[in-house]
């Protein structure tokens, strides 16, 4: 994700703000436990999502869009070590 990005714009129904929260979410009835949706908020309509998806116990997070974008490169690089993207010099050429 990027924050600059216009298509990230706040999940809430006809809202077209700018998206500055993630909701990290799951359906305990239909998801596995380690899998993560989410929805996007802007300032106005956190709570609202945040209410929304708490009363059904689906809400698992609240980040910052810029913190989740973090984390998400993070994981990537990390992924990209253990796949021997990063892992040290390769072979000598010669």
């Amino acid at each position: 994700m990027n924050t600059a990005d216009p298509s990230l714009i706040c999940s809430a129904k006809g809202c077209r703000t700018p998206a500055v929260w993630v909701l990290a979410w799951n359906n305990p009835k239909l998801h596995t436990p380690e899998r993560r949706k989410t929805w996007l908020a802007c300032e106005e309509h956190r709570e609202y999502l945040s209410r929304f998806l708490g009363v059904r116990d689906f809400l698992k997070e609240v980040v910052t869009l810029a913190d989740w974008q973090e984390a998400e490169k993070s994981a990537a690089k990390s992924a990209e070590k253990d796949a021997g993207g990063e892992s040290g010099p390769g072979p000598e050429r010669g």
